[in-house]
């Protein structure tokens, strides 16, 4: 089976981020070994840890700063990558003040750094989920957004 840089990033939540208290910058030669050792390849575990520098960094100078009155309009590129669906999704987040526009900004330049050939809406609220976990001060967007990734359907019609 393989494995994709997605695979390997939520591997990494999953085991080493503790949203109780920030956890240190841990050596990344060990990590790559830790990671290969697991399963990973050494290649994807490369990629992996490019993604998630690229969380430090804010996509072309963007900030928080935006009108409340713009339209968000995707590129060509990124309408390719990410469906409708998506997009939406997105768009809420952002109405519903879970994703504030810097922050929007900033997971699809994530999203659009995987090497996924499909990005659906469970890759989007991943991505979100350690994008708003990267950043200081945002605990109840994650928690909100932690509750959307992790919610059961109890309202299926049987």
């Amino acid at each position: 089976m393989k494995q994709g840089v997605l695979d390997i990033l939520i591997y990494l939540f999953e085991n080493y981020m503790d949203d109780a208290e920030p956890c240190p910058q841990p050596d990344r030669t060990l990590l790559k070994e830790e990671l290969e050792h697991a399963g990973f390849e050494g290649a994807d575990v490369c990629r992996a840890l490019q993604w998630l520098d690229g969380l430090r960094e804010s996509p072309d100078g963007e900030s928080d700063r935006a009108d409340a009155r713009a339209i968000r309009v995707f590129s060509y590129l990124e309408q390719l990558r990410l469906d409708a669906d998506c997009r939406g999704f997105l768009m809420h987040l952002e109405q519903i003040g879970i994703l504030a526009a810097g922050q929007r900004e900033l997971v699809i330049d994530r999203l659009m750094a995987l090497d996924a050939d499909e990005i659906d809406i469970e890759k989007v609220k991943w991505v979100v989920l350690m994008v708003l976990f990267s950043q200081p001060g945002q605990e109840q967007a994650y928690a909100r957004m932690e509750d959307l990734v992790f919610e059961e359907r109890t309202d299926a019609i049987h």
